[in-house]
């Protein structure tokens, strides 16, 4: 029937994730989409227009999972325990899997040859709504008094340096040596020690 998809969409957006971050966005050709999700090259043309499409589209739901996993690791009662359930689940984050994954976010961005508009506006997108995550969550009446910067430099810093620790991941491969990273951003955003 015309008109009508003939695969399941959520299964086929997730394998052509899983492959985006595996191979990257620019190496990845609309033929590897093809075979991984298993749905003919001109089907997934006529649905998606390309593999820029399918990428956001990918990215969206894949943003929307870890938006609401940001926000269940910064739900703590108190703030500077949420701040550190935050780098816990970014850290986690990005060592799943063997080889661990990274993050696709930092991995995308940093593809020399992606200069679309379209996949710059939705990673920036992610980082922008991480980093209003954290901001909330430090506007707090909780968090008063207790940072050393202001809940929306404070909320800057922290985004920042998790892009930050994804490089340390990708060169040593020590959740140690991230958690340790996390402790010294913690003593640097909140006045009292824990």
């Amino acid at each position: 029937m015309a008109g009508v998809r003939q695969f399941d969409e959520t299964k086929t957006l997730e394998k052509a994730l899983t492959l985006f971050w595996k191979k990257g966005y620019t190496a990845t050709t609309m033929l590897d989409l093809a075979e991984t999700t298993g749905v003919q090259r001109g089907s997934l043309y006529n649905a998606y227009r390309g593999k820029e499409r399918m990428f956001t589209l990918a990215f969206d739901r894949y943003k929307t999972g870890m938006l609401a996993e940001a926000r269940q690791a910064l739900a703590h009662e108190d703030p500077r325990q949420a701040v550190l359930g935050f780098f816990e689940w970014t850290i986690s984050s990005m060592t799943r899997g063997m080889p661990t994954r990274g993050c696709l976010t930092s991995k995308t961005a940093m593809e020399e040859d992606n200069d679309s508009p379209e996949i710059q506006r939705a990673l920036r997108g992610m980082v922008d709504d991480l980093e209003t995550a954290v901001r909330e969550r430090l506007s707090r009446d909780d968090a008063a008094g207790r940072l050393a910067l202001s809940p929306a430099d404070a909320a800057r810093a922290v985004i920042t340096y998790t892009r930050g620790l994804v490089v340390i991941e990708r060169l040593y491969s020590d959740t140690d040596r991230l958690r340790q990273a996390a402790g010294l951003m913690l003593q640097m955003l909140f006045r009292e020690a824990a």
